[in-house]
């Protein structure tokens, strides 16, 4: 690291330091989550930064997940290599570092099908969630080569048995098959019905319900402009 970087790490430690919100702080941490800092002040630092690659191997090598966000706004997703982003997906073990890096770096990289095949098939749920996170992501938008049938074959042996992360990515992988394929959605809807995942999720007015049946029907209604 050069002296020129590490200071900027220093600085940026210590600016992210005074940002601390204790409120939220309590609020994550019952997620499952230890980022400290308002996420819309974050990203206002991110866009004063720039994009930086050496800062942002610098920031994530800090271990802080503060840091470790912001590296995940400054970096170059292309610029990784599989390795790394396998390496960054087993080290960043909180639910908005394992979001971030799936969202703004690996769903960006040349690598992504490549890490989706592989971590799909992780005995490490948190791993295999960020696999699940990948497919359902690809059954929305570039589902040909697929296999739905037995995607939702092994949704129906395991979503509801699995460690909640894994979970709600494979009932997102559902719920993405019920919505986009017509002659899939009853056995998606009857799947859903019959498991009851994330039924009694405390869903928000105004907010669409993660359980499957309703967050399918749901998307299938706007879709049809009913």
């Amino acid at each position: 690291m050069t002296e020129t970087i590490a200071t900027t790490v220093d600085a940026l430690l210590a600016e992210l330091g005074t940002m601390t919100d204790a409120k939220m702080q309590a609020v994550n941490e019952r997620h499952g989550d230890d980022h400290t800092v308002n996420l819309t002040k974050l990203r206002g630092v991110a866009k004063r930064v720039g994009a930086n690659q050496e800062l942002a191997h610098a920031l994530w090598a800090t271990g802080d997940t503060d840091a470790r966000l912001l590296a995940l706004l400054v970096c170059r997703p292309k610029a990784f290599s599989e390795d790394e982003l396998d390496t960054m997906m087993r080290e960043g073990r909180r639910p908005k570092i394992q979001d971030w890096l799936i969202s703004y770096v690996v769903k960006k990289s040349p690598h992504v099908e490549a890490l989706r095949t592989a971590w799909f098939e992780d005995a490490d749920p948190w791993i295999a969630a960020a696999g699940w996170a990948l497919t359902a992501d690809r059954v929305a938008k570039r589902p040909d080569g697929l296999d739905k049938d037995a995607l939702l074959d092994q949704v129906e042996r395991e979503m509801k048995g699995a460690p909640s992360r894994l979970q709600w990515e494979m009932n997102s992988t559902l719920a993405q098959i019920g919505i986009t394929d017509a002659p899939r959605r009853p056995r998606a809807l009857d799947i859903g019905e019959r498991l009851e995942v994330l039924k009694d999720y405390p869903t928000p007015p105004n907010c669409t319900s993660p359980y499957a049946p309703l967050w399918i029907a749901e998307m299938v209604r706007r879709q049809q402009g009913a």
